[in-house]
């Protein structure tokens, strides 16, 4: 089942009836100049290729659908249709044909919100944005939101997990380089830095969701495996401890059949000029 059947609810069912039924808010032409995009649509990144396609069927067909609008001061605000009001703003346009409606905030966010996913045009981590905003701003619950859109509540909480992703991997989501799939799945590593060279290595060998859980089960097992714990030299220990209060850094030997390296750990071009300072070079 695709986003589009598995969504209860149109725009339709979001508008109430004497909203549109109400003559007063048949299509109307209004100025471009007079209508501001909304900070709060769910929809973050917009692909100008396809915004060049739909500006080019808008000028052989004309704009068929009106954008919805909320009245604000003396503007209006998009609430549904910012890609058309992109395509005619490219193509010049003075005015578009727009519905102008009365609607409160969670409305103006709800209609935008199913808008996008009924057009599958959100990446995961916008929808799990939306979803966040929706259950927080306006005290909802996922049941009662998963009512509202026509989602389950396991999908939406699945969605909404994934913005616990490292930057990296979210970008890698936004980008369309790894699936929803694979969002999830990475989950399951915590550490942020491991969790980046993972997703690296899905794009970089083309990993199905199948072949990384495979892979993060076996990493997991091996980070369960208890390490030999190896005794520690007296002698070399002391040392250590010696070179250490010595040179004011951590210092690490290594020993293998009385054989082995001294390394000195430094943090910045200072502290390495002040640690050859005390070896006089």
């Amino acid at each position: 089942m695709n986003k589009k059947s598995a969504l209860g609810k149109g725009l339709g069912a979001l508008i109430p009836n004497e909203t549109q039924n109400n003559d007063k808010n048949k299509p109307s032409l209004i100025s471009l100049n007079l209508i501001k995009s909304n900070d709060e649509q769910p929809r973050k990144s917009f692909d100008d290729e396809k915004i060049a396609e739909l500006a080019q069927s808008i000028k052989e067909h004309g704009i068929i659908q009106p954008i919805i609008l909320n009245k604000k001061d003396d503007y209006y605000v998009i609430v549904a249709g910012e890609r058309r009001w992109r395509a005619a703003k490219l193509l010049g346009l003075k005015e578009v044909p727009s519905v102008v409606m009365d609607l409160t905030d969670k409305d103006i966010l709800e209609i935008s919100l199913i808008e996008n996913i009924q057009r599958q045009d959100l990446n995961p981590i916008e929808e799990a944005l939306a979803y966040k905003k929706l259950l927080s701003d306006f005290n909802l619950t996922q049941e009662e939101l998963s009512k509202r859109i026509g989602k389950s509540r396991v999908a939406i909480s699945n969605i909404i997990r994934l913005i616990a992703l490292c930057d990296t991997v979210k970008q890698y989501l936004i980008d369309e380089v790894i699936s929803e799939g694979h969002g999830r799945a990475l989950l399951a590593i915590t550490d942020p830095k491991i969790q980046s060279e993972i997703a690296q290595k899905v794009i970089d060998e083309k990993l199905s969701v199948r072949e990384l859980e495979k892979l993060i089960k076996h990493l997991n097992s091996n980070k369960e495996e208890k390490p030999v714990k190896r005794e520690v030299n007296p002698y070399y220990k002391d040392v250590t401890e010696r070179l250490q209060n010595y040179f004011g850094t951590k210092v690490n030997i290594s020993n293998k059949n009385n054989k082995g390296k001294i390394e000195i750990e430094y943090y910045s071009e200072e502290d390495l000029q002040r640690i050859l300072e005390i070896i006089n070079l």
